[in-house]
């Protein structure tokens, strides 16, 4: 049975060119579909066998002498890329210093991202692995500090309609079936950052996204993992400081999105999505001299 997703229907297509497999198992090892096995010495095609071809691609990049092929879930011969040199490769060290230097940028200087550059944040984010390929994330993109000032002005549209429906009265009848830490999270986090928000906005201040010059939105659809946006967020992140730029992960916008209409019809973005992240970017006004080791609240080896 075919592992069914909102982008794609059924099973991708496998081929095999058997002129030239030598049916050394590898592809049948690698696949985890499992429409690929291995019966007296020949490598068999079944579509029906268990989830049948997910595009994964592993039997492609794996394959020795270049001989199967996938076809469909948006995944081609096309789509396979010679595997980078391993000398060109982050080692651990270049890795956690590209980690431990990213800073959670607020100030940004009055200079756009090229959009050369933002394309390149782009590619890299898409290899970010997801739940079930082909990848169910969508990325809006605001580029230009006027576009993202009219986004962010929407948003506080609808953190004013939503401070209106999430009043202390409102959260007091509410509490029973929020449960105490989502009651707390709302009362003590969500309503406070609202007001600073829209205070400083009335100030004439951005504390939403600090002006700065680019925004990228990840979101899923209904089909996608929870986890897949927030994934490819993190990889923008990652390839946004190695570029040279800062950037900053916001919450907020993706809770605003969810639940209005108009800002998704404003907007284009489907009418059904799992809400994820929304990251700003933009070359650091501030240099950092010292960065924080963190820790997580807790790590268990069993």
């Amino acid at each position: 049975m075919a592992l069914e997703i909102g982008r794609v229907a059924g099973a991708a297509e496998v081929a095999i060119d058997y002129a030239r497999c030598v049916a050394c198992g590898l592809c049948v090892k690698v696949c985890k579909g499992g429409p690929l096995d291995l019966h007296d010495g020949r490598v068999t095609i079944d579509p029906a066998r268990h989830f049948g071809c997910m595009a994964c691609g592993h039997c492609m990049a794996v394959c020795p002498r270049e001989c199967i092929t996938v076809t469909g879930r948006d995944l081609s011969p096309a789509d396979m890329l010679a595997m980078p040199a391993r000398e060109g490769h982050a080692n651990y060290a270049a890795l956690l210093a590209l980690m431990q230097s990213r800073r959670s940028i607020r100030n940004y200087q009055d200079r756009e991202v090229p959009h050369d550059v933002v394309e390149r944040i782009i590619r890299a984010a898409s290899s970010a692995p997801m739940g079930i390929p082909p990848s169910e994330v969508g990325v809006l993109v605001l580029e230009g500090r006027e576009k993202v000032r009219r986004f962010k002005d929407a948003l506080l549209v609808a953190a004013k309609s939503m401070k209106k429906t999430m009043s202390p009265f409102m959260l007091t009848l509410l509490r029973p079936f929020l449960g105490r830490e989502t009651y707390q999270m709302m009362r003590t986090f969500v309503l406070p950052v609202l007001d600073t928000y829209l205070k400083k906005d009335a100030e004439g201040g951005d504390w939403f996204f600090y002006e700065a010059p680019l925004a990228l939105y990840f979101y899923g659809s209904p089909w996608a993992d929870p986890a897949d946006a927030t994934i490819a967020a993190t990889y923008a992140v990652l390839a946004g400081e190695s570029l040279g730029l800062g950037s900053c992960v916001l919450g907020f916008p993706g809770h605003l999105l969810k639940y209005n209409r108009r800002l998704k019809e404003k907007y284009h973005l489907p009418k059904k999505m799992t809400p994820g992240v929304a990251v700003v970017f933009g070359y650091p006004a501030v240099a950092y001299r010292r960065t924080v080791e963190r820790r997580f609240a807790d790590v268990r080896f069993v």
